[in-house]
This record gives C-alpha cells, sequence and structure tokens, in this order.
C-alpha cells in the first residue's frame, strides 16, 4: 500500500534522502514557471488619457508542473490560488497613450507528488512577487482627452509593453518550494489590434528574461534561457464592456541550468482560453476567465479559471 507522508523543506541531505529535494525542484519550478502560460486578450486596446483603474482578482490552479523525466516521479500536481489587487493609470506620453499598472499578488496552495512508493507534499502561502507593466500605443492611439476619445473612430494599433518583476515576494533558501523567485524577470512585447465592426483580432509577440538565482537551494545557481511567447485573440462586442473573447498562446524556451549541468526541460508548449467580460453599471466591470493546455512538451500543464473585478474613473 502507498505510504502517504507529509514532509518540510528543512529535509537535511544524505542516504535515501536524495529522491525527496528532487520532487521539490519540480514543484517549486510549476511555480515561479506559471507567468509565461498567461492569456490577455485587449492587453492593448485603447484608452483616453486620465483613466485609473482599481482591480481585484482571483484564480485558482489545478495540474501538472514542471518534471524531470529522467526522475522517478508520479502524479505530480498543485493547486495554486491567487488573489491579486492592482492599480493602473493612463496618461498622455509624447502624444502618445501610455499606461502604468501595478499588480500586488498573495499566492497560497498545495503541492505534491509521488517518490517512488511514498506521497509527499508541501504547502505554502504568502506574498509573491508584484508586477509592474508600462505600455505605449505607438500607432493608432495619440493621447486623447475621454470626450474626445469617445468620438473617435476605431482603427488599427501597435502598442509596446514592458513588464517587470522584482524579487520582492517570500524567499527561503533552506526551502526549495518558495512564492518568491529569487530573481528578476522581464518581458518585452508588442502587440497589435485589429476592429473589424464587433469583432476585434489581437496578435502579441514576446519574450520572457530572466537573471540568475544565485541562491538557490544549498547554495546553487540557477539560470534559465528566456522563453518566447506568442498570442492571439479574436473577440466579439456585444456591447460597451460587454465581450467574448477566444485566446491562444504558444510559448518555447526556458531550459534550466543547474550548477553548470544543464536540465532537459526546455518548454514548447500550447494553451487556449476563453475570456467574458460583463459590464456592472457604466464605470466597472467583471471578467472571467479560463485557460487550458493543448500540448505540452515541458512545463506547466494547468488548468485554471478566474475572475476579476475592474473599476474606473476619470482625473
Amino acid at each position: 500500500m502507498t505510504e502517504r507522508t507529509r514532509t518540510t523543506l528543512h529535509v537535511p541531505a544524505g542516504p535515501g534522502r536524495t529522491s525527496i529535494p528532487a520532487l521539490l525542484v519540480c514543484l517549486g519550478a510549476g511555480i515561479s514557471g506559471a507567468a509565461a502560460q498567461e492569456l490577455e486578450p485587449r492587453a492593448y486596446s485603447p484608452n483616453p488619457a486620465g483613466v485609473n483603474f482599481l482591480l481585484v482578482s482571483w484564480t485558482h490552479s489545478t495540474g501538472d508542473v514542471l518534471v524531470d523525466t529522467s526522475l522517478p516521479l508520479s502524479d505530480v500536481d498543485a493547486r495554486l490560488d491567487t488573489g491579486s489587487l492592482g492599480y493602473g493609470r493612463t496618461f498622455a506620453l509624447f502624444d502618445r497613450t501610455a499606461s502604468l499598472t501595478l499588480v500586488a499578488p498573495w499566492v497560497w496552495g498545495d503541492l505534491s507528488g509521488d517518490v517512488s512508493e511514498a506521497r509527499r507534499e508541501v504547502s505554502r502561502s504568502g506574498v509573491a512577487d508584484p508586477r509592474l507593466r508600462f505600455s505605449i500605443n505607438l500607432v493608432g492611439g495619440p493621447a486623447m482627452a475621454p470626450a474626445e476619445f469617445a468620438r473617435r473612430k476605431p482603427r488599427t494599433t501597435l502598442g509596446a509593453s514592458l513588464v517587470v518583476v522584482p524579487p520582492i515576494g517570500e524567499y527561503d533558501p533552506d526551502k526549495l518550494v518558495n512564492i518568491g523567485s529569487n530573481r528578476w524577470s522581464f518581458k518585452p512585447e508588442l502587440g497589435v489590434s485589429q476592429p473589424i465592426g464587433r469583432w476585434y483580432l489581437e496578435a502579441y509577440a514576446g519574450a520572457w528574461l530572466f537573471t540568475d538565482n544565485d541562491d538557490f537551494f544549498g547554495g546553487s545557481k540557477r539560470e534559465q534561457d528566456p522563453i518566447g511567447s506568442l498570442q492571439g485573440h479574436v473577440s466579439y462586442t456585444f456591447r460597451t464592456h460587454l465581450w467574448l473573447a477566444f485566446d491562444a498562446t504558444y510559448y518555447r524556451g526556458g531550459r534550466t541550468t543547474l550548477n553548470g549541468v544543464r536540465q532537459e526541460d526546455l518548454q514548447s508548449n500550447t494553451r487556449i482560453g476563453l475570456a467574458f467580460s460583463v459590464p456592472l453599471g457604466s464605470r466597472q466591470s467583471l471578467k472571467f476567465a479560463w485557460t487550458e493546455g493543448a500540448t505540452t512538451r515541458a512545463g506547466g500543464d494547468f488548468r485554471t479559471v478566474g475572475v476579476s473585478w475592474q473599476c474606473l474613473w476619470f482625473d
């Protein structure tokens, strides 16, 4: 019969215990790698200058996490919940519409997996790394006051953005499963949007870039290659703030190196999803989202559902 035990991450190295850290390396990688799988419809849709946004969101993810196929592991899974509070603002920059958004997440979850005939589990909760996003419309998005913006004719837009994730989340080098990543992450991206009547077509191309984690478990050094990503979105607007979007993404890369040893964990995956936005009056809305792994070579294969509330006001 399979033994079911519970363990913390203060497991000392020693004979017969090397498989436990191996399992937890996989679980920890699942937390930090989830950002590459995100789907964000209407991330570059134009807005007037001088708009403030308040965002409260919750997501629930279940599924597999990153597994090195050379390890004796099976039935690895995670149940992760994330609550986020965000604030954003649009403004004029060089006569273009720009925005700055800060999101602060809190994560709690349970992760488990089989090592030989023993079931190992770990739970974590705490502050995760925040995200700061700057974006600007390069083509088709001149800065406009709200009244002028309401009279504009929708047209093709090209935007650029940079996401910065500083290593502020909870991190302990004596633990292999951490909520924080102990490294900086950056994502430059370009996005083009094309309105066609009530339809809205979007395509994004970007890449996640990572600094090294020089204080990984046991004083190790963990490096990760960039992860390139492509996103496509097709949405239909029924009326203002009431729209439905189909989403898809492909991402590749992210192979890691631990103390100079290359790992066999190159990611080459696709995900699909749906998003549905419902207005709550003229300045509030709810957005429901679902994403699912379509093909997975390596990396997290999560199913995620979420809901977010947004409120906006003008200067």
